[in-house]
């Protein structure tokens, strides 16, 4: 795993490099206040991408600080269940479970122009229950991970939220806010 230790836009175009073409998501646009926070990659031992992470953090009206973390990641990696905060019976999970499309998603966003279903995922039998609500489905064959703190922040998300592929973005980056305090996973 690969995380920089401070959110920058220099730290930000290496983690984008280390992971080449593997999805690396953004709320886009970014609200006025809202900043990158936090990022990281996970890669295997010849550096093929697995995992990425973003994290961004502002604030809302009802919420008060807030902080948005997506993770998209292959299958079997358990990089999305440990932002998460998730275990099994002591150990940690690597999918989001069973509880992934059943039913209708409750939840819709937007991935570039595609709209992806976000199933809940439960964290009750998890240290801090109540201080977030997970969301996962599947966008292009890969696991979509949406970690929200604190948990009301999941009113957030409506069918117009759209997350962005930034891999390819480039030079435009530059006018994104980058910093502020890392959140806990």
């Amino acid at each position: 795993m690969w995380r920089p230790t401070g959110s920058s836009y220099d730290a930000f175009a290496s983690h984008l490099q280390r992971v080449g073409g593997f999805p690396t998501y953004l709320p886009w646009p970014l609200g006025p206040g809202w900043s990158v926070t936090d990022f990281a990659a996970v890669a295997t031992g010849d550096g093929e991408a697995r995992a990425t992470m973003t994290c961004v953090s502002g604030s809302s009206q009802l919420d008060g600080p807030v902080d948005v973390i997506v993770v998209s990641e292959e299958p079997g990696t358990g990089f999305g269940a440990r932002v998460a905060g998730l275990t099994e019976e002591g150990a940690a999970r690597l999918d989001p479970g069973h509880e992934i499309g059943d039913g209708p998603a409750p939840v819709r966003v937007r991935v570039d122009q595609h709209p992806v279903g976000l199933w809940p995922v439960s964290v009750s039998a998890t240290p801090g229950e109540w201080d977030r609500s997970v969301v996962a489905g599947e966008a292009g064959g890969r696991w979509l991970w949406l970690v929200l703190r604190p948990a009301s922040a999941i009113l957030l998300l409506r069918d117009d939220w759209i997350l962005r592929d930034v891999s390819a973005t480039g030079p435009g980056l530059v006018a994104l806010p980058f910093g502020g305090a890392a959140p806990p996973w």
